[in-house]
Parts: C-alpha cells; sequence; structure tokens
C-alpha cells in the first residue's frame, strides 16, 4: 500500500496553528537545538541569498535572516500560507527586515535557476511526495558552489516519541501509522546522504546528532502540545477509544516524569543532518 504523506491542509489545521501559537515559546525552545544544528550545518554568511523550504512558522528562516544581515535576503516557503502567516509575524516582532514569505511547492519552485547561496529545510524533507524532484529542485536554484543544509528525524527510539507514540501503540494494539513511518525514514544510516548524492550534489556529508529537547512547561501540556502539533500521529490518537485515555495519559504523564526536574522536562533528539555542494 502506498504511503501517503500529510498534506498542506493537514500541517495547517486549526489545532496545529493554535498550538504554534499557545506554546510558541517552549515549542520554540524545544526545537532551538534542531535548529541551531541546521544553521550551523547551512553556513550562513552576510550577504548571502538563502532558501528556506518547508518552513512552517520560522525556523531556522528568522535565524538565518539574522545571520545573513540586512545585505542578504532569506525567502522562507511553505505549502500553506498559515504557518507562513505566523512566521511573518514572528519577523516583524523580530524587527527583521530582509525576510519574505512565500507560499510555493518545493517540487516545483517558482524560482529562477541559479537564484540562491544557500537552501534550507527543516524537518520538511521526510513529507516530500517525489524525494527526487524535490531534491532536485533544490539544486536547480542554487548557485554553483551554493549549499543545501536538511535536518530530518533519526530513528523512533527516542525519548520523545517512545514516551507518546511509543505508549498508544502499546496500549491500544496498533502498528506506527504510515505518516508517522514517513516521519522516520531517513533513520537509516547513509539514505539521507544518499539522495543529495543521487541529485549530481558533490562534497556530501551525512551525520546523526544528538541535541537538547527540552520543554519549558508543564508535562499535562506537553502532551497536549503532542496530540495537536504532531500530525503524523494523528491516525494513531485518533484510534484511542474513550476508556482508555485515562491509563495512557497516566502512563504517558509517567514517562515523561523521567526527565522532569521539577520546572522542564529534559529530553535529548535525534536528527539526521546531510549537507552538499552543487
Amino acid at each position: 500500500m502506498a504511503t501517503e504523506p500529510p498534506t498542506s491542509s493537514d500541517w495547517a489545521t486549526h489545532a496545529r496553528m493554535n498550538a504554534a501559537t499557545r506554546w510558541e515559546r517552549p515549542s520554540a525552545e524545544m526545537g532551538r537545538g534542531a535548529t541551531d544544528a541546521i544553521v550551523a550545518l547551512a553556513q550562513p554568511r552576510p550577504g548571502m541569498r538563502a532558501l528556506d523550504v518547508a518552513g512552517g512558522t520560522g525556523a531556522p528562516a528568522l535565524q538565518i535572516a539574522r545571520a545573513i544581515g540586512p545585505s542578504g535576503r532569506v525567502t522562507a516557503t511553505d505549502l500553506s500560507p498559515e504557518p507562513l502567516k505566523i512566521a511573518a509575524e514572528r519577523a516583524r516582532d523580530r524587527g527583521l527586515t530582509n525576510i519574505s514569505f512565500e507560499v510555493a511547492d518545493v517540487h516545483n519552485l517558482p524560482f529562477s535557476d541559479e537564484s540562491f547561496d544557500l537552501v534550507t529545510c527543516r524537518l520538511g524533507v521526510m513529507f516530500f511526495a517525489d524525494l527526487p524532484r524535490a531534491v532536485g529542485e533544490m539544486r536547480r536554484v542554487l548557485k554553483p558552489g551554493g549549499r543545501v543544509a536538511l535536518l530530518a528525524w533519526g530513528p523512533m527510539q527516542q525519548p520523545y516519541f517512545e514516551s507518546t507514540g511509543g505508549i498508544v501503540m502499546r496500549r491500544i494494539g496498533a502498528p506506527l501509522p504510515d505518516a508517522a513511518k514517513q516521519t522516520f525514514k531517513f533513520g537509516q544510516r547513509g539514505t539521507l546522504g544518499a539522495a543529495l548524492t543521487g541529485a549530481g550534489f558533490r562534497d556530501v556529508k551525512e551525520e546523526l546528532q544528538t541535541v537538547p529537547w527540552v520543554w519549558s512547561g508543564s508535562i499535562a501540556d506537553l502532551w497536549e502540545y503532542f496530540q495537536a502539533a504532531t500530525i503524523p500521529f494523528r491516525p494513531l490518537l485518533a484510534q484511542i477509544r474513550p476508556e482508555q485515555v485515562e491509563i495512557i495519559t497516566r502512563d504517558v504523564h509517567a514517562a515523561f516524569a523521567k526527565y522532569w526536574d521539577g520546572e522542564k522536562v529534559n529530553m535529548t533528539a535525534d536528527f539526521v543532518l546531510a549537507a552538499g555542494v552543487r
């Protein structure tokens, strides 16, 4: 059976957009290690023209905009306008004027050949419907010598997912949904780098990096956030019967409690990073 990635409407649900606003600060802190990792890999420099694809609510585009300064320019894209509206608000709040936002499909980027010095994608590449075409488009819009930097989830076997989806799977006796399998498709070492090599990138490097994954808030809020924001697990969560809610909630809270210090849930997360040069 074919695996269908989440659609643009899936990612732009009211619940997910509300979660992005309601928990902006703890969500940003939790993802900071991943954002810092891809920005370090991307190596932005003042004056660059950068493109961020599947950028959602602004990470890492906003951080890259700060790094390249007023002489550079970032174009942040996503399939859906809703998260880009949130990203634009965050850019205004931070006083960033060197960034623009555009609805665009990575499989058919509306930009001329050799337009950018840098292309990034944080936690979007797993869901591209046609990976070779999407990566080929990234290469097409890069200038010769331009750099691509990608970040994807590593294997599912890590604290955040074992404490949430893993518990639900065991309690309801259901397998991992196809959409969630997509989340971890690059967990097998070498696969993301191979996609870049196959598209014609050179000097390709891939690594698995463990970074802090810290939630500044209550355990109850973290579980609520996961349910609202983690779209690929929605088919699994929809299978929870009313009589199972209490025991699953108890189990999830107990799992997160192992990482709780009284103020924060201190986990780590494993990400695959890959970069290459056009």
